[in-house]
């Protein structure tokens, strides 16, 4: 008797090669395509050229509310980056893909987990710790990692030359051999020509979400964006649910030529990797919750937050979302954000985000407290004498005992 597979599948070049190769190996595929909202794909031609290469079932489960809601929107409460610039948009959503996949699983009764990512790269991991969290017992199917496959498939001109026998019908050429990930939040690009750090990311690429600064409009264009305890609600004061919002700053953003990146980032395996990332709804999202944060938060909360924002970006972008620190993480992230509430007004020009304004019900600054001019307020300025004579005693006590000389 076949074992039963689940497999995640894109309808890409390896997830195609993939598919094939298993059934080869006498599994009997069940193709879930998990609908994270990729902007640029068919869905109906993906699970059609699923059953024609021979998947005994294909579906689709749409999680997009599911991805920007449960975890696109938290990581964004914890303004994280991975090394300072990756929005991790590829990264959130591997767990739910394996999620949804090991779901799958138990409903198909399979006993095997496949996915396409590579014995090089970071979603291997992602994939295998989502999925092994979920479901101890499942078996995690990496072909990839497996060295038959490797030698039948030594690279993508192997990979294509299949698809090319049997009609599969992909994005890749051996012309322009770079691979993308798509989803709502973003679309990344890496591999092949890009792997050359001389080349010119931002000319290759055919980007799919966004225009280049160069080609935005010669105009100014002014988005409101409304936040609720840390979660974006409205833009420009109409009420949308989580995806439907991502996808209206995806078009502001993406007309104005915001949210392009081209980055060399360190692999949770250890090597260094150079991706081009578009994203523009999302790096709306991370100025605007920035600057309602600068109103609502207490110094010492949003400081402890920044510290520990990298490690945060760290697990997600490690695959670390199914754990105790996690779950501990995302419940204090909760209670923080409570009173990040209000509104910020960005003017987009040609790929910048300049503030207009902002406002808050639940602002801490005090104009009459801050002001520079005179008058009655509940700051005297001449406390600050007894104050900085507290602070700064330990500085005259270790003066006195160790002289630091001419400065």
């Amino acid at each position: 008797m076949k074992k039963k597979c689940v497999l995640a599948y894109s309808g890409g070049l390896d997830t195609s090669v993939i598919l094939g190769w298993l059934i080869e190996q006498g599994y009997d595929i069940v193709a879930v395509y998990v609908d994270l909202g990729q902007p640029c794909e068919d869905r109906e031609a993906t699970l059609k050229k699923a059953r024609d290469c021979g998947a005994i079932k294909a579906m689709i489960v749409d999680v997009r509310e599911e991805l920007c809601r449960d975890f696109a929107f938290p990581t964004l409460q914890w303004q994280s980056r991975y090394e300072g610039t990756y929005l991790l948009g590829t990264s959130i959503a591997r767990p739910l893909i394996s999620k949804v996949c090991v779901e799958i699983a138990h409903q198909e009764g399979a006993t095997v987990f496949a996915h396409g990512a590579t014995g090089k790269g970071n979603d291997q991991c992602r994939f295998q710790m989502a999925a092994e969290a979920l479901d101890p017992t499942i078996t995690v199917l990496a072909p990839w990692r497996i060295a038959e496959f490797r030698d039948r498939f030594p690279g993508r001109k192997e990979l294509i030359e299949f698809c090319e026998a049997r009609s599969i019908p992909v994005k890749a050429s051996k012309g322009k051999p770079y691979s993308s990930d798509e989803n709502c939040l973003h679309t990344s690009y890496e591999a092949g020509l890009l792997e050359e750090l001389t080349t010119d990311g931002f000319n290759l690429v055919e980007f799919g979400m966004t225009v280049s600064p160069q080609q935005a409009p010669d105009a100014v264009e002014t988005v409101r964006i409304d936040f609720e305890s840390g979660i974006p609600v409205r833009v420009n004061g109409t009420a949308l649910a989580a995806h439907d919002l991502v996808l209206e700053l995806n078009a502001i953003g993406g007309r104005n030529g915001i949210g392009r990146t081209d980055i060399v980032e360190n692999r949770f395996v250890g090597m260094k990797s150079r991706g081009v990332y578009e994203a523009p709804g999302m790096t709306l999202l991370y100025e605007a919750h920035r600057l309602v944060e600068q109103m609502t938060l207490d110094r010492d909360l949003v400081h402890l937050r920044d510290r520990l924002s990298p490690e945060v970006a760290e697990m997600v972008y490690y695959g670390f979302w199914y754990c105790a620190k996690m779950d501990a993480l995302l419940a204090f992230i909760r209670e923080a954000q409570r009173p990040v509430t209000g509104s910020v007004e960005l003017n987009l020009y040609k790929g910048n985000m300049l503030v207009k304004s902002r406002t808050s019900p639940m602002s801490l600054y005090d104009e009459a407290i801050a002001s520079m001019e005179g008058g009655a307020s509940s700051y005297n300025q001449t406390d600050a004498e007894g104050f900085l004579r507290i602070v700064g005693l330990p500085l005259r006590v270790q003066g006195r005992v160790r002289p630091r000389g001419d400065v």
